[in-house]
C-alpha cells in the first residue's frame, strides 16, 4: 500500500502595514498574521513614508521595501524568524541613512 505526501501551499502576502509596534501581514488564505516590529530594526528605524512604501515580491511570498532594502518572507513570518541580519551589517547600513 502506498502513502501519498500531502503537499500545503505556502499562502501568499496580499497587503502589509506596520503600527507603532508590529509588522501586520494579511494573507491571501484569510488569515492575518502579526509579528512584533522589533524584529526588524530597518523598519523601526523607516519613516512612515518608508514603512508604507512596500511591494509584493515572489507572487506574495515576501513583501520588499526598498527604501529600507529590506525582504521578509511570509515563510519566515510564520514561522516566527526575525531578522537575521547581522549587527555589522545593520550597522554599515545605518551609517548610509546618514
Amino acid at each position: 500500500m502506498g502513502t501519498s505526501a500531502n503537499r500545503v501551499s505556502q499562502p501568499g502576502a496580499v497587503r502589509a502595514r506596520i503600527t507603532k509596534d508590529q509588522l501586520i501581514v494579511d494573507l491571501d488564505d484569510g488569515r492575518t498574521i502579526s509579528v512584533p516590529l522589533a524584529w526588524y530594526p530597518r523598519l523601526v528605524r523607516g519613516t512612515e513614508a518608508e514603512q508604507n512604501d512596500w511591494r509584493l515580491i515572489g507572487g506574495g511570498h515576501g513583501i520588499h521595501w526598498e527604501g529600507l532594502d529590506e525582504d521578509i518572507s511570509v515563510e519566515g513570518l510564520l514561522a516566527g524568524v526575525p531578522s537575521g541580519e547581522s549587527a555589522l551589517s545593520f550597522e554599515d547600513w545605518m551609517h548610509t541613512r546618514r
